[in-house]
């Protein structure tokens, strides 16, 4: 409301219509400015959403490092559980060949029976902590398996999160990019509208100089044939009858131009009022451009705390 008070005060203290189309003519160049200046920012816009994509693809590399590593880990649960099944079965076999030794020395050594005795229950021992340690370490490593799966899927659900956001950032992108090009379209075509229209009220003005000028010179001319009538009345009725029809002639076409001038300085008021519309309608503009900065802030913060989330879960992983 203020820019418009103070075009429409502007506008006032200037005089002739050749001053108000100038001032109106520079306030288009500094739209034009504004514009141009709107452009630049969007262009940045651009750059920071192909760094967001650099970043997107980024996370899915590191992702995909993370199944490997996962991919890796499996196969080492893998062949430690085939160790540990050679462990029970060596384990099993040498409980047999030491059955079969104990009865082979009961048969023939009854004498060494206690010693042989001793020595199975020693490996009966033995064995019991080989069992007790294969168990722990089988519980162990279920332990790691399980927080590797919930690890995974906290890093799955990081990931659909970021990529809910970067949609989020597409859209919101494309629909300021859709309204920065509507309201460029709308102000060209407005603009050219009333550049036609102030160029034509230009050319009417230039018009009605000239004939105002031809109507002047033509006025004084009978001004001074009025003159020579005057002095040659009494010789010439007709003469002075002939004068006086040029004269409401003359009146006609100059009340005809009066039309014409007020018919043209409507226009020109109606051409101010638009450029007033166009003014308030930039105004409504530059604050949605303002509030599209806002949210683009608060979506770079997000990002920005995201990728330090990211880089702790980096470390972690790790």
């Amino acid at each position: 409301g203020k820019e418009v008070l103070l075009l429409m005060q502007a506008l006032n203290t200037l005089s002739t219509p050749e001053e108000k189309l100038a001032a109106l003519c520079k306030k288009y160049a500094d739209l034009l400015e504004e514009s141009r200046n709107v452009q630049k920012q969007m262009k940045i816009l651009q750059k920071k959403q192909a760094q967001v994509v650099k970043e997107k693809v980024h996370l899915q590399s590191e992702h995909s490092k993370a199944i490997l590593a996962r991919s890796k880990l499996e196969s080492l649960c893998r062949e430690l559980q085939r160790h540990n099944k050679t462990l029970k079965e060596e384990n099993m076999q040498q409980a047999r060949e030491e059955e079969e030794r104990r009865k082979e020395a009961t048969a023939h050594f009854q004498i060494t029976l206690n010693e042989i005795q001793a020595q199975l229950e020693q490996h009966d021992i033995h064995n019991a902590k080989l069992r007790q340690e294969n168990i722990e370490l089988g519980e162990k490593l279920k332990k790691l398996i399980e927080q590797y799966a919930l690890r995974e899927e906290h890093i799955d659900q990081v990931f659909k999160h970021k990529e809910l956001q970067q949609q989020l950032v597409d859209a919101k992108l494309q629909q300021t990019t859709q309204l920065i090009k509507e309201a460029e379209e709308k102000h060209q075509r407005e603009r050219e509208f009333l550049l036609k229209e102030a160029t034509e009220s230009r050319h009417k003005c230039e018009q009605m100089k000239q004939q105002e000028a031809q109507l002047k010179q033509q006025l004084s001319l009978y001004m001074d044939k009025f003159e020579e009538f005057q002095t040659t009345m009494a010789k010439s009725n007709e003469l002075f009858t002939t004068f006086r029809q040029e004269m409401e002639k003359m009146t006609k076409k100059i009340k005809k131009l009066e039309k014409e001038t007020i018919v043209w300085r409507t226009k020109w008021e109606n051409n101010n009022k638009a450029l007033l519309q166009m003014a308030e309608e930039k105004t409504v503009r530059d604050k949605e451009y303002k509030g599209f900065q806002i949210k683009l802030e608060r979506l770079e913060k997000l990002c920005r705390a995201l990728q330090t989330e990211r880089n702790e879960l980096n470390e972690k992983v790790e």
